[in-house]
């Protein structure tokens, strides 16, 4: 890399799962964005000719007066060619295919089971996390031979799990995950801000917060704009639209909207626990008992949210392959649209060229107190040249804890068994999720059993 005049030149970013038809067009647009930074990105993806396309759509925003920066793509066969001379490495995968999804999600439905997301809590969350390991395994150990001192951000769920694993196989690996669901409830705030007191000019960066917890089940115990305390405000906020849900006007409506909801969980959250939780409504509901908010789909529609169907995700995905092939031939031209995620900013921030403050997953050294150390936590952290810092964030009340407590146990209880290959344990850590509340030990173990079945091929050696 070379530095000059706040400009850094020369950068190499390894990007793991390289064939994305969406986290890699956001990358593209971001790197295109930032006037401050150049260098080479480097595509790897076991679909060689996905990560090849990209290769090509990626090289055809050099020169376009829309790019602020030269950025050039390059495909590459193998991990070590990815990683040999990387500074950054982003990871972004889909462990398996929508087929193994398919039974994640859905098959559980058969017992009363629903998950509105199911990648990362959950029986769908589970039977991903067991994917997605031993894949994160080989990537820690290639991280450890070929860049050990690289920075590492992973944007694939289960974020906990799958930041956790990096850590347990290369214990000085410089990792962290980075997850927007936070954003979201500060753009909330923001609302609240407008709707209660008639603030329209608030940008998210100056909603100062306090984050702590887990990814996607991630909690707010203090929120300021400038002088004002966000809690009374948004105490206020939450008792006039809990009845009725908040939409607001950032496009998207959740009868429409497989990824928006109304708020509505968050608000009942907020009236039982007195904090704010902070994810989107969707992976909220399925850390907490499957008979609160997902108990069926009539449930799921009056707590105004939806459930995300792997059927859609298909055909999204298809959607998107032909949109491949139409910026691959030139037939459509990209067009730059800037993701909101911090990732290029914190890359910025760790070759010094800026400052930032930003909710981050990493290991727990003491920032929160009540969960283990060594556990997966989000909180804000501290980054500049070459180094991060987590915000000491403190303690979440004790009924909270308890519920997040449980999850964090039940996540290394699947690390445990995964890299065992134990389905004894593995079973263990499967009837003691929350949203299995309502179904016996007996059609529990027909469940797993069956589950397990649709995603053998990726656990070979199990016991």
């Amino acid at each position: 890399m070379i530095l000059n005049e706040n400009k850094v030149k020369n950068v190499n970013v390894a990007y793991i799962g390289g064939g994305s038809r969406g986290w890699a067009w956001g990358l593209m647009s971001d790197l295109a964005s930032q006037e401050e930074l150049s260098g080479t990105v480097y595509l790897y993806d076991i679909d060689y000719e996905a990560a090849k396309c990209n290769e090509i759509i990626g090289n055809s925003i050099k020169g376009q007066n829309y790019s602020k920066s030269n950025w050039n793509y390059k495909v590459v066969k193998s991990l070590k060619e990815a990683l040999k001379d990387a500074d950054f490495v982003i990871i972004s995968i889909l462990p398996g295919t929508f087929d193994e999804m398919e039974s994640d999600v859905h098959a559980p439905e058969k017992y009363g089971i629903y998950q509105s997301v199911g990648d990362s809590v959950g029986p769908g969350g589970q039977f991903r996390a067991h994917r997605t390991i031993p894949m994160y395994v080989e990537i820690a150990e290639n991280l450890k031979k070929f860049c050990p001192d690289a920075w590492v951000i992973n944007y694939t769920n289960p974020m906990s799990l799958c930041v956790r694993t990096l850590y347990e196989v290369f214990p000085e690996i410089k990792a962290f995950g980075c997850c927007h669901e936070v954003f979201s409830t500060q753009n909330l705030l923001i609302n609240a801000l407008s709707d209660i007191m008639g603030v329209k000019e608030a940008k998210r960066s100056e909603i100062k917060i306090n984050v702590l917890g887990i990814n996607h089940f991630t909690w707010i115990n203090e929120a300021y704009y400038k002088d004002i305390n966000l809690f009374e405000v948004y105490s206020k906020f939450v008792n006039k639209n809990y009845e009725n849900g908040f939409v607001g006007n950032e496009g998207g409506h959740w009868m429409n909207d497989t990824f928006k909801s109304a708020e509505r969980v968050k608000f009942d959250l907020f009236l039982r626990y007195g904090i704010i939780a902070a994810a989107g409504d969707r992976h909220l509901a399925e850390f907490l008992p499957g008979n609160w908010y997902l108990k069926d789909p009539k449930t799921v529609e009056n707590w105004k949210f939806g459930l995300t169907t792997v059927k859609f995700r298909k055909s999204q995905l298809k959607e998107r392959l032909e949109r491949s092939e139409r910026l691959v031939s030139g037939s459509e031209k990209f067009e730059l649209k800037e993701t909101g995620e911090e990732g290029v900013n914190i890359i910025k921030a760790l070759l010094g060229i800026r400052n930032l403050v930003t909710n981050v997953n990493m290991p727990n050294y003491g920032q929160v107190i009540g969960l283990p150390i060594g556990a997966i936590v989000e909180t804000n952290a501290v980054f500049t040249k070459n180094s991060i810092k987590p915000v000491m964030a403190g303690k979440l009340p004790s009924n909270v804890l308890g519920l997040v407590h449980r999850v964090v146990m039940n996540q290394e209880t699947i690390l445990t068994a995964t890299l065992a290959k134990d389905k004894k344990l593995a079973f263990a850590a499967f009837v003691n999720d929350p949203l299995l509340v309502n179904i016996s030990l007996k059609d529990a173990q027909v469940l797993f059993n069956e589950m397990f079945d649709n995603t053998k091929k990726y656990l070979n050696g199990w016991n």
